[in-house]
């Protein structure tokens, strides 16, 4: 590579740069004036009414025309600018109306706080409460769940001066608005402007529809495409390309600190690419040794080790980089793990839905997504050979069916890969793939037919119409993570129509959270200390998600920290519950390996209290079992404690 060629690299990354973080900013602009704007409205609740649903669709037609007019524009060489605000706009304000519109009369992002959606809420509250990298539950420890989203997520809240719970819905959506607006910017930097604002546009459209639940996953999602086709020209080019090794390292180290499975199948897919790479050089260094044996036996060729090595040393370098920025986020887990820590005994792989045990064929479906990801699965095939875009995208497909089969055999030795997780990643390659065989196909199409300009608008007018038929049924896709948004319940400081302090988003009675704002006040001041100072057993473990209070014992086992010892601390909880004095639990409290509670928030049950517990019980499907663990009444009948009946809940706080 020349000097004049590495200028020019220099100058490109340069301006990729600084176009990404105007993109962001736009972006940023775009999320934060439309949340603000649907807040302002008293809006009814999406899963009593079509308002918001129709105000979602007029949004979404305002923000593909966007798209369109910035397509134009680069296809008719006019105002360079414009172009690009409009398509920064558009992808921007689809992401902020397609997810914030139908959450406008509701506090809670997508899932509310139930499942899955606890812990993540649970997390963005500790990282609220304290910048320090701290487990989302148990006090004492690490996190083992990457922080990087959640904390970026915290500080953004702290900022602000938001609880964490409540900045959840903002932050996630204003976040994957701009990764998917900073995803544009990387796709033109690949591929011709306009065909990569209909690639960013199809992938941003997949993600929102079946990746969104995940914010902090989703907003990788809308990159691997791109990535895929960076990293593949990253080793297979013979020269130049460190730029792209660059690029790479970084979002694999960015990918390490948010969502380790999605680093791992792009690390697969990398490492995969490399030994393709490899064998490719390795061929042609072969072939073109006949070719000049045969003219001239004197001329000798490359050795075959330094074509081998050339991508293999990219490898390293991608590896080298991801890992170093990996370690601001893993540093403090794998020191606690070096300092002499119990081994993990985390099941975090323990999960096999129907999904996850058999491939997932998308594009044989008979549905707009299916069409699609047809499309681009042909294109894949038909341009393997002469496009390194078909090459990139069709390894990373080939990556994911790879890794799903490993997830389906690792069954048989009592663990999985995780694998039905991938489902939302190969929708979107495919998507992309699409998108790049809906080009080439209509311009082959159209020049078979030497009608070029009748052609060219049909196609045009059939991926406008395609696309608006796909994205406004997003919110359908999506009605079941949107209804629990409404009907799940948090905690308020002023009592709402019913008398509780509590509200739901759809404006019904709520539930037993409305008293976690007594609760929270109780234990303020019968313990004196500050919420993250204390230590809380209980079952009811979405209080967690509103409060700063660390956990005795997690949700499930399957989102403790491994360093937590799940099953120990649920052993020790049924031991405890079967004492016979209170001095005898103060006395098992004091003996555990453990910090051990300065407060119990039960249930009650007659004169009993009791916790409703999890165990792992895989590879049964649900692999989750729940059961009572009761604590007698006179356990705890003694001046060390001081019991309070809250609503549904007995409050009991250690005197110490």
């Amino acid at each position: 590579m020349t000097t004049d060629d590495n200028v020019r690299a220099g100058r490109a990354t340069a301006t990729g740069l600084a176009e990404g973080a105007a993109a962001a900013l736009v972006a940023l602009v775009v999320a934060v004036v439309g949340l603000f704007a649907f807040s302002a409205v008293q809006w009814p609740a999406f899963n009593s009414s079509n308002v918001t649903r129709a105000l979602t669709t007029v949004g979404q037609v305002v923000s593909v025309g966007l798209l369109v007019v910035s397509v134009l524009l680069i296809r008719l060489r006019k105002w360079p600018v414009v172009a690009k605000l409009a398509s920064w706009v558009g992808i921007s304000g689809f992401v902020t109306v397609t997810l914030g519109m139908p959450l406008a009369a509701t506090k809670l992002y997508l899932f509310g706080v139930s499942v899955d959606q606890e812990f993540r809420t649970e997390y963005l509250t500790r990282l609220t409460d304290s910048a320090a990298l701290r487990d989302m539950t148990y006090v004492d420890l690490p996190p083992f769940y990457p922080a990087g989203w959640f904390w970026i997520g915290g500080r953004v809240a702290n900022l602000l001066g938001m609880d964490g719970w409540e900045a959840f819905k903002p932050y996630s959506i204003g976040m994957l608005a701009v990764a998917a607006t900073v995803a544009l910017v990387l796709w033109a930097q690949l591929v011709r402007a306009d065909t990569a604002v209909g690639a960013a546009a199809a992938v941003t459209a997949m993600t929102l529809a079946y990746a969104s639940p995940e914010a902090y996953g989703a907003v990788l999602v809308v990159f691997i495409p791109p990535v895929l086709v960076l990293a593949w020209g990253a080793l297979h080019r013979r020269s130049g390309g460190w730029g792209a090794v660059l690029g790479t390292g970084l979002f694999l180290g960015v990918a390490a600190c948010f969502y380790t499975l999605y680093l791992a199948i792009a690390a697969f897919t990398v490492v995969l690419m490399a030994v393709i790479a490899a064998a490719c050089a390795l061929y042609a260094r072969r072939a073109s040794g006949r070719a000049i044996g045969k003219r001239d036996a004197a001329v000798t060729t490359e050795p075959a080790w330094r074509v081998v090595v050339v991508p293999f040393t990219r490898l390293a370098a991608i590896g080298v980089l991801a890992i170093a920025v990996a370690l601001v986020v893993w540093t403090p887990y794998l020191l606690k793990m070096l300092s002499g820590a119990k081994l993990p005994s985390g099941n975090a792989f323990h999960y096999l839905p129907e999904s996850g045990a058999q491939l997932a064929f998308p594009m044989l479906e008979f549905s707009l997504r299916g069409a699609l990801c047809l499309l681009g699965s042909l294109w894949l095939v038909v341009r393997a050979g002469s496009s390194r875009r078909a090459q990139a995208l069709g390894i990373g497909v080939v990556a994911i069916y790879l890794w799903t089969s490993l997830s389906m055999a690792a069954t048989a030795v009592g663990t999985t890969l995780l694998s039905f997780r991938l489902e939302p990643v190969l929708l979107a390659v495919l998507a992309a793939a699409g998108v790049f065989g809906f080009v080439e196909g209509g311009r082959a199409v159209y020049q078979a037919l030497n009608e070029p300009a009748p052609v060219r608008t049909a196609a045009a007018a059939l991926a406008v119409l395609g696309a608006m038929a796909f994205v406004q049924t997003i919110p359908t896709v999506l009605v079941h993570e949107i209804d629990t948004a409404y009907t799940d319940t948090v905690p308020t400081e002023t009592p709402d129509a019913y008398g509780t302090f509590g509200e739901r988003g759809d404006k019904r009675r709520p539930s037993a959270v409305a008293y976690y704002h007594a609760v929270d006040e109780a234990l303020v001041a019968q313990t004196g200390r500050p919420r993250d100072e204390s230590v809380v057993l209980t079952a009811d473990t979405s209080f967690l998600s509103f409060y700063p209070y660390f956990g005795f014992q997690a949700l499930t086992s399957h989102y403790a920290n491994p360093l937590a010892d799940f099953k120990a601390r649920a052993d020790t909880i049924a031991a405890w519950s079967r004492l016979d004095s209170p001095q005898a639990l103060l006395d098992a409290m004091s003996a555990a390996p453990w910090r051990a509670p300065d407060a119990f928030l039960f249930r009650r049950d007659g004169d009993n209290y009791t916790l409703r517990l999890a165990e792992d019980v895989y590879p049964n499907d649900p692999n989750v079992k729940r059961y009572t663990v009761t604590f007698p009444r006179p356990l705890f009948a003694s001046p060390a404690f001081t019991t309070t009946d809250i609503g549904p809940f007995t409050l009991i706080t250690v005197n110490r």
